[in-house]
């Protein structure tokens, strides 16, 4: 960490939200982009399907923005959504400027982007570049931001919490001033001031045993803005990815929403298309009711999967509009072109989190969150293919207009270096292995898919039991990365089921055999937890 641990914005977190953001403010002061792995290791890596975003003649701002509200089921913001929804084709641009390259197609009048389609969606509107486009941004943006020498990069740095006025004692004005960070490398704890931090920490896909996210997606923004008095909204919306790979050697690879969009069709083991029926879309329908009837399917037949075959489709065209998912499947044994791929669901995006204005501002002062971390009232009950990479661009765009607004002050705190006290070397890793590997045991289990109130009761009793178990932990030993996923991990699935055991109703990712209904008695509201 730099000598004088002071920056003028602090951005945690290394996907399309916070890159843009930190690009976007490198010219108006100093920046240090803090990250728990590897600055490319991100939930935006991993994406696979692209950006949803109008720019064809055959599409509209109207059609996107009711596809966007259809998904939601009630709990999107229309403005919002809106907002995002026109504001796309110009953050688009600026993307492609930076040296973004989506994947084009030949037509009578030359080359044009190439646009696919994903549940959910009317209209092809999906930007790509070919399976791989959130690793084609991590590249244009991280090549971007080599070019400032206002931006420190950080990595294999994680955050432990964030620093308010009011932790440091003041009894007025509280604001966010800064972030503890553990050198993972060291073992060292940093206190970094600043005068505005951004959350944009992704998800929290592995508070689940099965996820499309990679390791890092422990909730960590979400976690650290609770613990400093942020509200939290409509965690219970954690959408299931209908189409993990299921396989030994998969290791929860993703398998995208793009290959239905190609013509894919979901068949069970007796080779039947199950979702004919279910949904005028068929295998198309929105992730949410693809996830329950996979569920369900598997449940009622007792095998552990189904399969996704787009064998209709030329190899010739697999290999070049999906390189990466057929090298992946052809490696694991199965070739997409002759055969259906054996799928399972998997834990994929929040669409919940720390409430935010459509800017990324939160309720604390100093403080903003932007991309999966934050909620907008984008996503609702269910986030729309694509839009997750649309709303990064835009709200962190949004964010960095607004922070570069507000004139920076001289610090006037300070701010103490951290302190370990008589805390020892963990002595038994195993117990925190242990108690990571129950807490996400018990969210698939009780948690998952299809919930009801009775083992939603038996999660928070148990989960009440493990965050004891963890604070304990937390306070006795020194600090690892490990622990410091474990506190959050705990926190972040109390979060879910709180919010799961508020909401009286079946709706969007929510679905309680208790309530299998809409609660129409009184109009749609969003599950806002308030710190105590």
């Amino acid at each position: 960490m730099a000598a004088d641990r002071s920056f003028d914005y602090v951005v945690l977190g290394s996907g399309i939200a916070g890159l843009t953001f930190a690009l976007n403010v490198a010219e108006s002061g100093s920046v240090a982009v803090i990250t728990k792995k590897n600055r490319a290791e991100s939930n935006t890596n991993y994406a696979q399907g692209g950006i949803a975003c109008v720019t064809s003649s055959e599409d509209t701002f109207d059609l996107h923005v009711r596809d966007t509200l259809e998904c939601g089921a009630g709990l999107c913001k229309e403005e919002v959504v809106r907002g995002i929804v026109e504001e796309g084709p110009a953050r688009i641009m600026e993307l492609i400027e930076l040296g973004m390259s989506f994947t084009e197609r030949e037509s009578g009048h030359g080359p044009e982007l190439d646009l696919g389609r994903e549940g959910g969606h009317s209209k092809r509107r999906i930007l790509h570049a070919k399976d791989i486009t959130g690793r084609e941004i991590e590249r244009a943006l991280l090549a971007a931001l080599a070019q400032h020498k206002n931006v420190a990069m950080f990595e294999n740095h994680a955050a432990i919490d964030l620093i308010t006025r009011r932790k440091l004692g003041f009894a007025t004005n509280d604001r966010c001033v800064g972030v503890y960070v553990l050198d993972s490398q060291t073992g060292r704890v940093e206190a970094v001031a600043a005068q505005h931090v951004l959350l944009a920490t992704g998800g929290c896909g592995k508070v689940y045993l099965y996820t499309t996210n990679p390791s890092i997606a422990t909730g960590d923004g979400v976690a650290m803005a609770y613990r400093a008095g942020v509200p939290v909204a409509n965690m219970e919306f954690i959408q299931f990815h209908p189409t993990c790979l299921f396989h030994p050697k998969g290791e929860s690879f993703l398998i995208s929403e793009a290959v239905r969009g190609e013509g894919g069709i979901l068949r069970n083991a007796a080779g039947k298309p199950f979702m004919d029926g279910v949904h005028p879309l068929a295998s198309l329908a929105p992730r949410d009711i693809v996830a329950r009837e996979i569920d369900a399917e598997i449940k009622r037949s007792g095998v552990q999967c189904v399969y996704l075959d787009i064998t209709h489709q030329s190899r010739e065209f697999l290999q070049e509009r999906f390189p990466a998912i057929y090298a992946k499947c052809l490696a694991c044994g199965i070739d997409m072109a002759t055969e259906p791929i054996p799928v399972v669901p998997a834990a994929h995006y929040q669409c919940g989190g720390v409430v935010t204005t459509p800017q990324g501002r939160t309720s604390l002062p100093g403080l903003w969150a932007v991309g999966e971390v934050g909620c907008t009232g984008l996503h609702g009950a269910n986030r729309l293919a694509s839009n997750s990479l649309l709303e990064a661009l835009v709200v962190s765009h949004r964010a960095a207009t607004a922070v570069q607004a507000e004139p920076l002050s001289p610090r006037a705190e300070k701010i103490p270096d951290w302190e370990s006290g008589p805390a020892q070397d963990p002595d038994e890793l195993v117990v925190i292995y242990h108690l990571w590997r129950e807490i996400r045991q018990l969210m698939w289990d009780y948690v998952g898919i299809v919930r009801t109130t009775k083992r939603l009761t038996r999660a928070a009793s148990r989960l009440h039991a493990l965050s004891e178990e963890v604070r304990d932990y937390y306070w006795n030993y020194k600090m690892t990365v490990d622990l410091v996923e474990l506190r959050n991990l705990v926190l972040l699935a109390s979060l879910i089921v709180d919010c799961a055991l508020s909401r009286h109703e079946s709706r969007g990712l929510h679905f309680n055999l208790d309530y299998p209904e809409l609660d129409t008695s009184e109009p749609p509201h969003d599950t806002v937890l308030m710190p105590g």
